[in-house]
């Protein structure tokens, strides 16, 4: 079945430290420039995707600030998997007829604002199972993935060594993005070069058995993404990359459930099947890497490698751009070394576009076949997983 949209513009925001200005102004800035990059203006917009990092009602307030009077409009807020279902949403809204040039919007201050992501405990909110249960233990998220990682390691042997593999890969390709290693400096990082297993298990302790390299940045960030229908997409100025499939899960903890399997069981085999390809097609895998074991727990239930396998399947630079056997994992340095301001998923899209377009700094020759998996809420207990097939061609 013919894809029913394309990415055709895109654009991220260069800066991993912006105290000078405001959520806004960077989302503003990256929707002009992805549609600068598809040859459309705002005029061509009738729909808009976003999430409330700009306040309550940002999906009002973003049209209006642009001047876009939208026929479709979506604020799934899933966290880290948002941009995935928006993606996928506005595929829908497109092949509906309810749209034909689709926006989406993020932009966060997160390290400008000295916000504690994943080390912070949680804030008493309305009384539900996480506020009377959970709460007022004061697990902070980075405890509840080393929960999930002890789990992983006790159960399948799993090491510290194979999760620190991922962290080296991320920065191996961040080395090669000029964004990503100013950033670095910027962010106060002293090592903006490649990293060794060694350097990650001698890091500084989080949360047993993650350490502070096996743990996502904090930065300042946005993005833009501008998906089109055909008949607009076959005209932009770029060449269109097709949504080709995709799926969305949640999942939760439950007796007897198995907290190393995550719902991207669910969404990934929803999107490989609508896409009509298998893992072992794709070249470029975008994959939420709040945590290393969070890359681990995905690319083993996205099927890449069986259950309990991901850490030999990561080991020796597999997963590196330049490597046989791939596929390569999160070229622009992912949020382990590149950026993550709070929810990553837009920065997977733009990446995956970069790969199919030719034009990633960590490019795989060739690439055709790309997925961008998202992940929210919080994995060993309440998440959500969407996952999206991205292809050069039709």
């Amino acid at each position: 079945m013919p894809a029913a949209a394309a990415v055709v513009g895109i654009h991220e925001y260069p800066d991993r430290v912006a105290p000078g200005t405001t959520e806004m102004r960077m989302k503003a800035s990256c929707a002009l420039g992805a549609l600068a990059d598809a040859g459309l203006t705002l005029a061509d917009v009738d729909a808009i995707y976003d999430v409330p990092e700009t306040g309550r009602l940002s999906l009002l307030s973003t049209p209006e600030y642009l001047g876009v009077t939208a026929r479709a409009f979506d604020g799934t807020n899933f966290a880290g998997a948002s941009y995935e279902s928006h993606a996928l949403h506005a595929t829908r809204d497109i092949a509906a007829g309810r749209a034909r040039v689709a926006l989406l919007t993020y932009g966060s201050r997160s390290r400008s604002a000295g916000r504690a992501i994943g080390t912070s405990a949680p804030q008493v909110g309305y009384p539900d199972v996480i506020s009377e249960l959970e709460t007022p233990w004061g697990l902070p998220v980075a405890g509840n993935y080393a929960m999930l990682a002890t789990r992983h390691l006790h159960e399948y042997g799993t090491t510290p060594a194979q999760l620190a593999e991922i962290a080296v890969t991320s920065r191996y390709h961040a080395t090669r993005n000029p964004d990503a290693v100013r950033g670095l400096g910027d962010l106060g990082i002293r090592n903006t070069g490649e990293l060794t297993i060694e350097k990650v298990l001698a890091s500084r302790a989080v949360a047993d058995p993650l350490r502070v390299l096996d743990c996502c940045l904090v930065t300042d960030g946005a993005g833009a993404v501008v998906i089109a229908a055909p008949e607009v997409a076959v005209d932009c100025r770029q060449p269109p990359v097709w949504i080709l499939g995709g799926g969305e899960a949640t999942g939760f903890v439950a007796t007897g459930s198995d907290i190393t399997t995550t719902a991207a069981r669910r969404s990934g085999a929803d999107a490989f099947g609508s896409a009509g390809v298998s893992p072992a097609d794709i070249d470029v895998a975008m994959i939420y890497d709040s945590f290393t074991i969070t890359v681990l727990a995905a690319l083993e239930d996205l099927g890449f490698c069986a259950k309990g396998e991901g850490g030999a399947y990561v080991a020796g630079g597999r997963l590196r751009f330049d490597q046989p056997g791939g596929p390569a994992l999160n070229t622009d340095g992912g949020g382990l070394s590149s950026s993550h301001p709070g929810m990553r998923g837009i920065f997977l899209l733009i990446e995956a576009v970069r790969q199919l377009r030719g034009g990633s700094t960590a490019q795989v020759p060739g690439a055709q076949l790309a997925v961008a998996h998202g992940n929210g809420g919080t994995l060993g207990t309440r998440h959500a997983s969407a996952t999206v097939i991205l292809g050069a061609h039709r």
